[in-house]
């Protein structure tokens, strides 16, 4: 599959950002391996849950995750990725999520949520 991580109009890569930033090497590589075993179809190796609508959340690392929406049999789009501080997603980040599958919806002509 193709992954797409979320960019920026400018074209920063705000994912990969993220994972980058992560403190601890550990992280920093599940965080990859992540997006390796989307890209190759390993779904039944990561901890995923359906998160609202056609948007689903991996998690990895200790409590990091990432928001995704597959938008057909060959491309995934990775929304957002953040540290889950509490057993519901941050108001901020969910509204970064919708906002950013409303939009990727709008490229590519499909309702994610």
């Amino acid at each position: 599959m193709n992954v797409e991580t979320y960019k920026t109009s400018s074209g920063k890569d705000l994912i990969l950002d993220y994972i980058d930033k992560l403190k601890n090497q550990l992280e920093r590589a599940d965080g990859f391996a992540v997006i390796e075993k989307l890209e190759q179809d390993k779904f039944d190796e990561l901890k995923i849950k359906n998160w609202q609508g056609k948007i689903s959340e991996v998690y990895f690392y200790k409590h990091n995750r990432m928001f995704y929406v597959i938008a057909d049999s060959e491309n995934i789009y990775v929304l957002h990725a953040c540290r889950k501080q509490k057993n519901k997603t941050e108001k901020k980040d969910s509204e970064i999520v919708i906002k950013r599958a409303k939009e990727i919806g709008n490229i590519v002509s499909k309702k994610f949520i």
